[in-house]
């Protein structure tokens, strides 16, 4: 009898201690929920409602301030819109590329040209530890450095970390009108770098109208050589695959060159430790003796079998 009391009273310890454990646990959860750390959107079925998929970190403004800030670029826009209106009325149009000639796009070789991009990592965002920045070289170029961190924070979220990204801004005319990239003369990306020995990523955006299309990337692989060297890297258009959020697309297009929004490059080669990329210029040109339309695969296939 006196073994069937004390075998009760261990079971009543047990559920008072279990109970005590769910409490602790629920209020850890909702501190964990109510932490400021970035979350994604949820995914919608029908769209997408934003293009940045919940990384978008613009500021909440008042529209009385937006008043303001506009009446003061009021000066520069004016300016801006004159000198297109100028080239429209003095330039000739560019009808053909001169086959072997380098038309440079940007050309490092002044800090303002830096500006016109911005460098991101996982760190940004809280989905890891690596950092980077693009900053001017020793030798006067632009230098895309950092440091590569594969390791995962242990917040139950992320799978994957390890990315450090270099990216244009977007083009833009007069009046923040957004305007794309006009490449169809040419069929070749020119790039003159100096490189660490590893393997980058080169990106050219594509975002389309619809959301379908926003996240629009073609990839193609960059191989550098270690040392001091500077080598020139020349890549047909047609090398470039689809792939969209990370992921290569079953149906493939060849690059829509008149609607080009970003160039970007990526270091995530899973390599932990220092990278080092430095940049001379980024150009185009047309090569008469390249006449591939597309490197992969283009037939068809049955419907809805096809993952895009």
């Amino acid at each position: 009898m006196a073994l069937f009391k004390n075998n009760l009273v261990k079971m009543h310890q047990c559920c008072r201690a279990y109970s005590v454990l769910n409490r602790v646990l629920d209020k850890r959860l909702k501190l964990y929920n109510s932490a400021s750390i970035l979350t994604n959107t949820q995914r919608w079925l029908f769209h997408e409602s934003e293009r940045k998929g919940g990384y978008n970190t613009k500021e909440d403004v008042s529209t009385l301030t937006h008043i303001k800030n506009g009446f003061k670029e009021l000066k520069s826009e004016v300016k801006l819109w004159l000198q297109e209106m100028k080239d429209l009325a003095l330039t000739d149009p560019l009808l053909i590329a001169r086959p072997g000639e380098t038309d440079l796009i940007w050309c490092f070789n002044e800090r303002s040209v830096l500006d016109k991009f911005v460098a991101t990592s996982d760190s940004d965002h809280n989905e890891g530890f690596s950092t980077c920045k693009l900053d001017m070289s020793p030798a006067g170029r632009a230098l895309f450095h950092g440091y590569l961190d594969t390791r995962v924070p242990k917040d139950g979220r992320i799978k994957k970390a390890g990315y450090c990204a270099l990216r244009s801004q977007r083009t833009r005319k007069s009046f923040k009108r957004e305007s794309t990239f006009d490449w169809h003369l040419y069929n070749t990306l020119v790039i003159k770098i100096r490189g660490d020995g590893r393997s980058y990523l080169l990106n050219l955006s594509c975002e389309g109208y619809y959301d379908i299309t926003w996240n629009d990337i073609y990839h193609y692989v960059l191989y550098t050589r270690g040392g001091p060297y500077w080598q020139i890297a020349k890549i047909p258009f047609s090398k470039f695959i689809l792939g969209s959020k990370g992921r290569l697309q079953d149906k493939q297009v060849r690059v829509r060159l008149d609607r080009v929004t970003h160039f970007g490059i990526t270091c995530c080669d899973k390599i932990n430790g220092e990278f080092n990329l430095e940049i001379e210029y980024i150009g185009l040109e047309f090569d008469p003796t390249h006449d591939e339309e597309f490197a992969y695969e283009m037939y068809k296939t049955e419907r809805y079998i096809v993952g895009v």
